[in-house]
């Protein structure tokens, strides 16, 4: 059994933190649940460019506001407050334009090891638990 609580995880390694968001990490590929599940902020007034080509992802937000704009098809402006969930579940490029701190929780297949770091295009990369580990 797994018991996390978030004040144990800031100020971690699983504590990652960018200048648009920040992202607690709850699971990860090394607790073995074929997911990762992170709580994960979007500060107001920013926006965040995101391709996950190598991962589905499942978001559901818990607090804030934002707008979910579709780079791709028509560029469909979603608006995204506590309640709502999307999925992108055709690795869907898209931009998260957090109105306030925008707070979710977010599920990651395959689950993310914590090492991925976004690149140009908003893309993580395939990381395999085990891979690079010393």
């Amino acid at each position: 059994m797994i018991v996390t609580n978030l004040k144990e995880i800031i100020g971690t390694e699983r504590d990652v933190g960018a200048p648009t968001f920040m992202s607690r990490r709850l699971l990860l590929a090394k607790d073995g649940m074929g997911f990762s599940l992170h709580d994960t902020v979007l500060f107001a007034g920013t926006e965040t460019e995101m391709h996950y080509q190598n991962h589905l992802e499942a978001v559901y937000c818990i607090e804030g506001s934002a707008e979910l704009i579709e780079l791709e098809g028509e560029g469909k402006v979603h608006k995204i407050e506590p309640g709502v969930m999307y999925a992108l579940d055709r690795h869907d490029r898209h931009v998260l334009r957090a109105i306030t701190d925008f707070r979710a929780l977010c599920v990651f297949n395959p689950p993310l090891t914590g090492r991925e770091v976004h690149d140009e295009d908003g893309v993580y990369p395939l990381i395999v638990e085990g891979e690079g580990d010393q």
